[in-house]
This record gives C-alpha cells, sequence and structure tokens, in this order.
C-alpha cells in the first residue's frame, strides 16, 4: 500500500532533476538570446565571429598582422621605416645624412667641383697637382766652371720605336749636381727641325738645383705657316716635391699618353694630370708618333737648374741608373693598357730597340761610351776629361 502511494512521487522527482541538468550543458542560446560567457568578454552583435577585444588593447582586424606595443604598423605595400629614419616619399629621391638634396630637374654638384649651366661647355682651369714639400736644395760648390781645362761629357738613351700612345715606367735612381738634368722623356724626332715641323715632347726631368724635386713638362709647336710668323713653343712645367732624395735610392718613373689625358706618376703615385680642354690645348695637339727617350746632361740655364761648374766630377763620374724599362701600349677603342715589352738590361745593349746620343747639349757633349750596360743596369754616365 506505501510503496504504490509513493510511486509517482518519486518518478516526478527523477524527472525534474533530469531536466535542470540538461537546461545547465546546453551551448545554444537561450529564448532571450543571453549567452553564458565565463571570460566575461561580450561579442559584437553587429559584427559576430570577430574577436572579442579586451579593453586596453588595439583590435585585430582579420588578415592583418597584430602590432606589438610600440611598433610603428606597417602599411601593406609600403616600405617598413626604422626608427630614427626619414620615411621615403613615394616619387622623391631619399636623403642621405650629410648629403645635399638634389632638387628634380637640377644636376647634382659634386664636392670639390664647379656646377655647370645647362647649355654651357665646362672649362678646366687647371690640371692636377700633388706638392710634396722639398727639402734637398744643391748649391754649387765651386763658383767658376773650369771649361778652358776640361771637357765634359754627358750620355743619351735613344728609343728607335715610335709611339701613339701607351703607358711607359722605368725604375731609376736619378743625378742631381748643380747644373745637370737627368731625365725620361717622350719625343716626337724632327721636332727640333723646327719650320714646317710641330714640336711634341712629353718630359720627367730631375734637375740639379734641389735632387728632392722634379719636373714634369709638355712642349707643344705649331708648325709655321708659308709666310707668315714663326710659332713659338708652348711649355707648361710644373715642379713636384718627392718627399726623398731621388739620387739615394730606385723609384719607378711613369708617363701615360692618351688622346684624353696625359699623366705623370712617381712610384705608382699619379702626381699630375693634364686634360682635353685645357686652355694651351697641348693634350690635342699632341699627336704625332715619338720616341723612348732617357738623357744626363748639363744645362746653360742656372734659374733653372743651378750652376753648373763641373766640380762634382772631380772624384769621378756621376751615373743615371735605370734597373728596367716598361712600354705598354693603349687600345682607343676599349681605353685600356697592353704590356708590349720590357728591357731588364741583361747582357748587352739591344741594338735593335735603342741607340746612343752622340751630339752637343749645352754644356756637355753627349758620345757613346758615357752609356754603359752591366750587371742588369743600363748607366748614363756625365764625366769630364782634361784637355
Amino acid at each position: 500500500m506505501k510503496s504504490k502511494i509513493l510511486l509517482p512521487f518519486l518518478t516526478a522527482g527523477v524527472m525534474f532533476c533530469a531536466f535542470t541538468a540538461c537546461s545547465d550543458d546546453s551551448s545554444s542560446p537561450t529564448d532571450s538570446g543571453a549567452v553564458m560567457n565565463p571570460s566575461g568578454n561580450v561579442d559584437d552583435p553587429a559584427n559576430p565571429g570577430e574577436t572579442p577585444v579586451v579593453p586596453g588593447e588595439t583590435p585585430v582586424v582579420p588578415g592583418e598582422t597584430p602590432v606589438d606595443p610600440g611598433e610603428t604598423p606597417v602599411v601593406p605595400g609600403e616600405t617598413p621605416v626604422d626608427p630614427g629614419e626619414t620615411p621615403v616619399v613615394p616619387g622623391e629621391t631619399p636623403v642621405v645624412p650629410g648629403e645635399t638634396p638634389v632638387v628634380p630637374g637640377e644636376t647634382p654638384v659634386v664636392p670639390g667641383e664647379t656646377p655647370v649651366t645647362p647649355g654651357e661647355t665646362p672649362v678646366v682651369s687647371e690640371p692636377y697637382r700633388l706638392t710634396i714639400e722639398n727639402t734637398y736644395a744643391n748649391n754649387a760648390s765651386v763658383e767658376v766652371a773650369d771649361f778652358d781645362s776640361y771637357n765634359y761629357y754627358g750620355a743619351e738613351l735613344t728609343g728607335k720605336d715610335q709611339f701613339t700612345y701607351g703607358r711607359f715606367e722605368a725604375r731609376m735612381k736619378m743625378v742631381s749636381i748643380p747644373g745637370s738634368v737627368s731625365s725620361m722623356f717622350l719625343y716626337y724626332d724632327p721636332s727640333y727641325m723646327l719650320g714646317d715641323e710641330p714640336w711634341n715632347e712629353i718630359d720627367i726631368e730631375v734637375l740639379g738645383v734641389n735632387p728632392g724635386m722634379w719636373q714634369a713638362n709638355l712642349i707643344t709647336r705649331e708648325a709655321d705657316v708659308e709666310g707668315g710668323r714663326k710659332n713659338p713653343k708652348k711649355t707648361s712645367e710644373t715642379k713636384t716635391g718627392f718627399g726623398f732624395n731621388a739620387t739615394e735610392d730606385f723609384h719607378l718613373f711613369a708617363m701615360v699618353w692618351t688622346p684624353e689625358y696625359i699623366s705623370w706618376e712617381i712610384d705608382s703615385v699619379e702626381v699630375r694630370r693634364d686634360v682635353l680642354g685645357m686652355t694651351k690645348g697641348q693634350v690635342e695637339f699632341m699627336t704625332k708618333e715619338q720616341s723612348l727617350r732617357f738623357n744626363l746632361w748639363a744645362s746653360k740655364s742656372t734659374s733653372w737648374v743651378g750652376k753648373f761648374t763641373g766640380a762634382e766630377l772631380a772624384d769621378g763620374p756621376v751615373a743615371q741608373w735605370i734597373d728596367y724599362v716598361r712600354v705598354y701600349s693603349y687600345d682607343t677603342a676599349t681605353k685600356t693598357f697592353t704590356e708590349s715589352w720590357t728591357d731588364n738590361f741583361d747582357g748587352e745593349l739591344d741594338a735593335s730597340r735603342w741607340s746612343a746620343g752622340n751630339w752637343e747639349m749645352e754644356h756637355v757633349m753627349l758620345k757613346k761610351e758615357n752609356l754603359v750596360v752591366e750587371d742588369g743596369y743600363c748607366k748614363l754616365l756625365m764625366t769630364r776629361e782634361a784637355k
């Protein structure tokens, strides 16, 4: 009797508990639309499916990279800018710190160069020069040269090859006594004839006034016009200090001759360069074939080389030493140099390449016996002999 009365009450209790458990586990929205969210964040009803926004943080847009606090956001298609750099505006040239910005349509100015106005032809006013202090002045040991008691002799090594452009090197130890000229040069052979012949010459000369100084020079002359005036020679001497005594050790001397420029080097350092467009027009005029020569002689020009007395020859000859000579051809199309030959002066003088000078050079007479090849060197001697 008791069991029948209690059974309906037990059945109703179990059904009520089961209904309550099912309602707590549901993930679907209720009829009121409220959703239980354990984090406490609420979806934006206007944009369902977005990542919830945490207070104090920047919202993340789908497809974009989240930005860390303190970083500059990157806009698609633009280059990110590092902190401290100036952003580049599209279409403008970036400015490098320390450089002057270039205005569109203007020609940039190179430091040390003169800006050229559009439509004007640039003028080269001065060649390149390297200046080094001179500290080795020579003084004549005797006031009056003794030409009554002695004859004086020099030497020249004359090349037989003819060159139009190239690079010419010689490793040499030079001479410098009062009045002397110790040289390496290129020379258009008929220049001395003057008249109808032009003059072309490129010089390196160590002078008697100072063994720590040398002279680079160009000599040009236009041929005389028939029935017209005689044209003078043009020269462009520049004197440069070595920073050392050129008579004490060997050094590499070089001349470079091209249609566009002529330059001089000492120990592979360029010390002068003349180019097209200079006032005297000597580079443009240097077009004749030239021979390569070396000589040692004494000049009468005391203001140029000092006073020659010959007293320094009392103890024996002085010598200009040549270790080797190297010649390069020049290709005007590719503007490159190619080694043609080197003479190391091993054995006897190569008679197919060289000859010896035998003419008078102011205070001295050049003679063959003063050109000596021995022990791997060519020596140009200056001597004196009693009359």
